[in-house]
Formats: structure tokens, C-alpha cells, sequence
């Protein structure tokens, strides 16, 4: 476990759940990541971390960059960041907003924010969501994971409710893609390109996606039995995923901040190494650690 808020922030009195790290120099990374305050709402805010054998916290951000919205608006009862992209001078936080519903309990959808530096502020594209309910997402949409692979070619993986649900005994919940040519205006078919791997899924969310070599690799919170992290590799456009859990997957452990559960994962090169930032017990109430792969990686696809 790398950090877990102590409660003397007013927009982080619990959780530091959706590690999202952004290189700045050398072992150095600023790690977004969502907490919440007293009302249980959920900011954006970061620290900085030394990536090394032990890694450390250098600083935390006393405010946050990132609130939710006014009353009225998508993202009014609390905010989960999805990814980040940094490209043509500014940087972009794709986010998961949601509100409170009465005969459902939330309603979610996905945001974005911009900023001009790594230190924020940060300033909503628009007061209304750039993904939500439609034709191909009916029911609701959760954490996006974006990618720019060319100049014009956008892509986008996130969670979307494949049936309404009103409690977890019927969600099905599955990830699917998005194309976009300027990463603000979006494509999708509603097709599942990751589903369950067995009848005990009913969740998958917050996938992660990066290039090794020629292939793409996923991973993604399983919800089952228990929360864990699987994977899933694509040798094509990542349309057509692999599941490969076995290999590359990780389980909570056998004690500490992570026994119960390992989720929302966020993959990350450093130093020649893959990392992997993931959340703990109750949904990130224990923190944000850190795994890394040892040895060669090699897709087993």
C-alpha cells in the first residue's frame, strides 16, 4: 500500500480509490486518484509518488482538482476518474459522473475535463456528459479508459449495463468500445468486445488498456464472489479480446489493505517495467498500492 488519506482534507476524508498515474521526471509521478468527502461524494485530487523498489509519497495536493458538479448536472453526487491523456500541450481527465436516483439508485455517465499543466486546474468540456444512456447503452455507463493511437484515431474502452438492474443479484455489467477522431465526439456500436468468463461475473469495470509490443493488454476489476483483477489481450484493434487471468491477473491477498478485495487497476511503463496501481478493501477505504511485473512479458496469445 503506497497512501491512504488520513482525513484532514475536506475533500478526502476516506478512500484514495482509481490510481491514475501521470509521469513528471525521472521516478516521479503525479497519481490521481478519487476520495470522498464527509457526504460521501467523490473528488479528484493527487499525490506524488516515487516509483522505485520502495516507493514514497513526496507531496499531496491539499485541494482538489476536480469537484463534482452543481446541483442539476451528471456528475452532481460525485465524480471517478477513468483515465488521463496527455496530448497537444494539455492534459485530459475522462471521467465517470453520477447522480443519486430514487427508484434506481444512480445514474451514471462519462465527463471530461481539461487542463493546460499537470498541476490543474482542471475545467469541464461541458456541463453535460460526452457518453451516456443511448440506443447502444440503455441502462448506464461507468469508468472509461482512453487511448489516442494516431493523429484521428481515438479509442475508448468502458463499462456499460447490459440489462437494468436495480441491485448487484442483476447486474450484468461488461465493457465495450468507443472510436472517436478528436476524443470529444464519439462512435459505438454497443457490441461487448470483454464479457464474463463464467457464470459467477456479473461485473466487469475500470478496464486499463496498454500497448506491449504489437498487442494490447487489458486489465479490469472482476466482480464475483469477490473483487479481483483479470486481463484480456487483443492482437488486432482491440475489438477482439483474450481473456488471460490466469497469466496476468491478480487476487487480493491472503492478509493486509488488500485482503478483501483488488480492484480498479491502472496500468503504467516505468523504468522498462510494467506497473500495475490498484485499489484495496472497500473500494479504495484501505488505499492505492502498487504491483510490477517481474521477469520478460509475453502475451500468452
Amino acid at each position: 500500500m503506497v497512501y491512504v488519506p488520513d482525513g484532514t482534507l475536506s475533500w478526502a476524508r476516506s478512500h484514495a480509490a482509481l490510481a491514475t498515474p501521470l509521469h513528471l521526471v525521472g521516478d516521479t509521478f503525479r497519481v490521481f486518484f478519487s476520495s470522498r468527502d464527509a457526504d460521501k461524494r467523490s473528488y479528484v485530487g493527487w499525490v506524488d509518488v516515487e516509483i522505485c523498489e520502495r516507493p514514497r509519497v513526496l507531496d499531496v495536493e491539499r485541494g482538489a482538482v476536480l469537484a463534482p458538479g452543481p446541483d442539476g448536472t451528471f456528475d452532481d453526487s460525485g465524480i471517478g476518474i477513468g483515465s488521463i491523456v496527455a496530448t497537444d500541450g494539455e492534459l485530459l481527465i475522462y471521467y465517470m459522473g453520477w447522480n443519486l436516483g430514487t427508484r434506481s439508485p444512480w445514474r451514471n455517465a462519462i465527463g471530461l475535463a481539461r487542463s493546460s499543466s499537470k498541476g490543474g486546474p482542471f475545467t469541464r468540456f461541458s456541463p453535460g456528459p460526452i457518453l451516456d444512456r443511448s440506443p447502444e447503452d440503455p441502462y448506464t455507463l461507468s469508468y472509461p479508459c482512453v487511448l489516442r493511437l494516431g493523429p484521428q484515431d481515438w479509442r475508448m474502452w468502458y463499462g456499460s449495463n447490459l440489462a437494468a438492474a436495480v441491485g448487484n443479484a442483476d447486474m450484468q455489467h461488461a465493457i465495450k468500445q468507443a472510436r472517436s477522431t478528436d476524443g470529444i465526439r464519439w462512435t459505438r456500436d454497443g457490441r461487448t468486445v470483454v464479457g464474463f468468463a463464467d457464470e459467477t461475473e456479473y461485473a466487469l469495470a475500470r478496464p486499463s488498456v496498454i500497448k506491449v509490443g504489437s498487442a494490447l493488454l487489458m486489465c479490469f476489476a472482476c466482480r464475483g464472489p469477490h473483487y479481483r483483477i483479470g486481463a484480456a489481450a487483443s492482437q488486432d484493434d482491440g475489438t477482439k479480446w483474450t481473456r488471460i487471468d490466469s497469466t496476468m491477473g491478480l487476487d487480493a491477498s491472503d492478509s493486509g489493505w488488500d485482503s478483501e478485495m483488488a480492484c480498479y487497476p491502472a496500468l503504467f511503463w516505468h523504468a522498462e517495467r510494467l506497473w500495475m496501481a490498484y485499489s484495496g478493501n472497500g473500494y479504495g477505504a484501505t488505499g492505492f498500492g502498487l504491483a510490477v511485473w517481474d521477469g520478460p512479458l509475453s502475451l500468452p496469445i
